[in-house]
């Protein structure tokens, strides 16, 4: 068996997206009334685009290009505002993802946040979240990020290991990561997270538990850990590459999990591991199924009820440049016309994806309450997981809950795979077939 078939972030991936027409965003944007909805930009620009890199990102762009994006974005954000005014929504959830948003120069970055502060508002108590990478982080844009009140930073380090950063493409080096962690850990923010991969070529246990331990001596909050994918469009995907079998990444996974664990952190998922505080040694639950979230830029993903839309899905970095291209000359951003619409069924199977790979589980009151039926009578192949030691049935505080194992926490995304429905496999697969050609 191979742990690891599919990442299941999100459901439906975007390969299943398609082209939409006469929909608009004026007709769904109900869905943002009031408060507690998600807002997201997405900065597609990097130093350069890493060998496994599978998101939508464009290497190399001069200051003035990134200027260029900045005034779509403010082109959108006008746009959008008046859409929505009359919904007034308040966001909670702010995230800056990329690509590397700390590339931009202090003056962009210091534009892209009165951007959101001058088209949007926000929750008292919102919080802010920004992805950063070693080389970009200096100490004039951490100033930039404390006065606009981040509450979260995220470093992508990856290894501590100048030889496994090579293989990755990574453009920094050990040397950079720590300096780049050190600096951010003196700056105090609320939450620091640090992403690292495991299944990289020439890695063993002990180069892996190395690069964990050095992280924990800068005693961050929380740590993200990957396996290394390497899917359709990126560079490596491409190269004579000696990997490691699926079984010896699995070791890799179960001994960096024993590890983090012995060292006062609670695993939450798959990836997601947290430093226990006095308080909080569980988990809270929070309903995330029929999230609403509005996506800034090109790359980004919104999600309004059934429907789910973005800029279509590129891997390859000149085809990136052309939907970027097409975005920095969009006139009119109510109009949608890339995305899909989720039947009940498909609803039925983003809410689970959306709560059993992340701990406590799927709520099952929840989910009656929602759709008015029974998730395990739904689908059978949750009592095929109970029966096989992946799942069981929990009961925190008086609300039950399909929690998976520690087993089947590992295989997330073995398991997450299988309540992938036919139609939308079948999407997925015309999309790879297309893209290869």
């Amino acid at each position: 068996m191979n742990p690891y078939i599919q990442y299941m972030y999100s459901y439906p991936h975007k390969t299943a997206y398609r082209t939409l027409e006469h929909i608009r965003l004026q007709d769904y944007a109900h869905f943002l009334t009031g408060g507690n909805h998600g807002l997201y930009l997405h900065i597609p620009f990097c130093e350069a685009k890493c060998g496994y890199c599978n998101l939508f990102s464009v290497p190399g762009h001069p200051p003035e290009e990134i200027d260029l994006y900045l005034d779509a974005v403010e082109r959108q954000g006008r746009q959008y505002r008046k859409i929505l005014s009359a919904f007034q929504p308040e966001f909670s959830e702010i995230t800056i993802g990329g690509g590397t948003p700390l590339l931009l120069s202090t003056h962009q970055l210091t534009r892209m946040f009165d951007l959101l502060e001058t088209y949007f508002l926000y929750d008292a108590n919102r919080r802010l979240a920004i992805e950063t990478a070693p080389n970009q982080t200096t100490a004039e844009k951490l100033k930039i990020l404390q006065q606009a009140h981040v509450t979260r930073i995220s470093m992508g380090i990856q290894s501590f290991s100048d030889q496994e950063l090579n293989t990755l493409g990574r453009k920094h080096n050990a040397s950079m990561a720590r300096k780049a962690l050190e600096l951010l850990s003196s700056f105090h923010f609320p939450c620091i997270n640090v992403d690292f991969i495991y299944g990289i070529p020439g890695q063993d246990i002990k180069s892996l538990l190395a690069s964990l331990q050095e992280a924990l001596t800068f005693a961050p909050d929380e740590i993200f850990l990957y396996p290394l994918y390497l899917h359709h469009g990126a560079w490596l995907a491409g190269k004579p590459l000696q990997r490691p079998q699926p079984d010896f990444t699995y070791c890799l996974y179960q001994e960096a999990c024993a590890f983090l664990k012995s060292q006062n952190y609670r695993q939450d998922s798959m990836r997601r591991f947290v430093k226990v505080q006095a308080k909080g040694r569980q988990r809270g639950f929070f309903e995330c199924g029929f999230g609403t979230s509005l996506a800034l830029g090109c790359g980004g993903r919104s999600y309004l009820g059934n429907l789910h839309f973005c800029t279509p899905y590129e891997v390859n970095a000149s085809k990136c440049q052309g939907q970027l291209k097409s975005f920095l000359f969009t006139e009119d951003f109510s109009q949608i016309t890339h995305g899909i619409l989720l039947s009940q069924e498909e609803m039925k199977r983003r809410y689970i994806i959306r709560h059993l790979f992340i701990r406590p589980g799927l709520p099952q009151n929840r989910y009656q309450t929602h759709f008015g039926t029974n998730a395990i009578e739904d689908f059978p192949i949750l009592t095929e997981w109970i029966c096989q030691g992946y799942a069981q049935i929990t009961d925190i505080q008086g609300i039950s809950f399909l929690t998976l194992t520690d087993t089947g926490l590992g295989l997330s995304d073995f398991l997450g795979p299988k309540l992938i429905s036919r139609q939308i496999s079948e999407k997925m697969k015309n999309w790879e077939a297309i893209h290869d050609r």
